[in-house]
């Protein structure tokens, strides 16, 4: 059987393809990411619908040529609707328990813990949208310099400060205290620092966030190639969502260009042999939290724009996979994630073309995939397709 050098796996964070069957659990029956961008928007991406992306979604035209690509849908099997959870389970780690989430925001010895530990007072401690409780509470926080705590319906908790002050450097140190604080019952998913910086009525979030995740609880992708000694390269958020772990090298790249640019420049030197894990972060964080379709859909466009770029640097013996790890549908009433299918598209010199992958019935089914095309000794969580695909 033929065997990839390297595996270039993109997340496009929040792409999702319409709500799963348990979706109703989640309050996101109705949900559907892309699909509703494109009726909205009609967003122009001739390269991902080439390679499968609408046909991967349902709303692939007859008419249209077969995708080139290999395609097909991934449902969680992990309770859950969050960046940590999905990513997990796209390296072969399937959590059999949800992380906490604080829907009435967290318990007073939480709060009081983190209040000792930080020497920081703290204001709000609700959910909230990240925009909104900065120009709610952000005058506030200018009169007195207490940072900003809240959470979302994802297995969060998030401070903001403005930069001008609590510096940068001084946030993060916060959010660390705050990491270690949260163990136990209370081991959110992710700790997140979020610096803003403006006037009141003007505030900016800047690009300064960090997410601080709890450590993987067992093995994943990037663990046992790292032990297997093939190069794990992350790209944007990868390295925080892994809490640094199991990575021979990272570019914390932040936005979608910057994100490109790290994975063409990792691409170029063809000295490495292994995987290379990117996560592009805008069509979630930027355009789905804030239910804004039409910059979803330049979003999307953009990206569609340089993968061609993408594909060139592949070579012969790589193989790509374009993925996602929630729906964050900007048409939903909410602002959060929504429980989703994500799209699964494939493409590589050395494999089919036009195969239809069906319906996948875990996210692992990536990681699975990803060892055998590559080789490598090790199995975790999914049932590879790789067979299906190759020439």
């Amino acid at each position: 059987m033929t065997r990839m050098k390297r595996v270039a796996l993109i997340v496009l964070d929040g792409v999702g393809v319409g709500w799963q069957d348990d979706a109703e659990k989640y309050g996101d029956v109705g949900a559907n990411t892309l699909g509703h961008v494109i009726q909205a928007e009609h967003p122009d991406i001739p390269n991902l619908t080439e390679l499968g992306l609408l046909a991967a979604a349902g709303i692939h035209d007859a008419e249209e040529d077969e995708p080139i690509g290999c395609y097909g849908r991934m449902e969680e099997k992990a309770a859950g609707k969050d960046t940590t959870t999905g990513h997990w389970e796209l390296a072969g780690l399937t959590l059999d328990k949800p992380f906490p989430t604080y829907p009435n925001g967290f318990p007073e010895d939480v709060m009081k813990a983190l209040e000792e530990e930080t020497g920081f007072e703290m204001i709000g401690n609700k959910p909230a949208s990240g925009t909104q409780i900065i120009e709610e509470l952000g005058p506030e926080h200018l009169r007195t310099g207490k940072p900003i705590v809240y959470t979302s319906a994802d297995s969060v908790l998030q401070i903001a400060a403005h930069e001008g002050v609590i510096p940068v450097t001084e946030l993060w140190h916060i959010c660390r205290i705050a990491r270690r604080v949260l163990k136990g019952p209370h081991a959110v998913g992710r700790v997140i620092a979020r610096p803003f910086v403006g006037e009141v009525g003007s505030f900016v979030r800047t690009e300064n966030r960090r997410d601080f995740s709890v450590d993987p609880s067992g093995d994943t992708l990037l663990d046992v190639l790292k032990r297997e000694n093939y190069d794990v390269l992350g790209v944007g958020k990868i390295e925080d969502i892994f809490n640094h772990r199991g990575l021979t090298a990272s570019n914390h790249a932040v936005g979608n260009e910057a994100c490109m640019d790290a994975t063409l420049e990792f691409l170029k030197k063809e000295s490495w042999k292994g995987l290379l894990f990117a996560n592009f972060v805008d069509t979630d964080m930027l355009y789905g939290h804030r239910n804004d379709p039409k910059g979803f859909a330049r979003s999307l466009e953009a990206f569609d724009r340089r993968l061609p770029e993408l594909l060139k640097q592949l070579g012969e013996d790589g193989m790509l996979i374009i993925t996602a790890d929630h729906g964050c549908d900007p048409c939903d009433v909410s602002t959060d994630h929504t429980r989703e299918r994500v799209p699964v598209l494939v493409w590589g010199l050395g494999l089919q073309e036009g195969v239809d992958l069906g319906c996948r019935h875990s996210f692992a089914d990536v990681s699975a995939t990803v060892l055998q095309a590559l080789g490598a000794r090790a199995r975790l969580d999914g049932k590879s397709f790789y067979e299906e695909i190759v020439l």
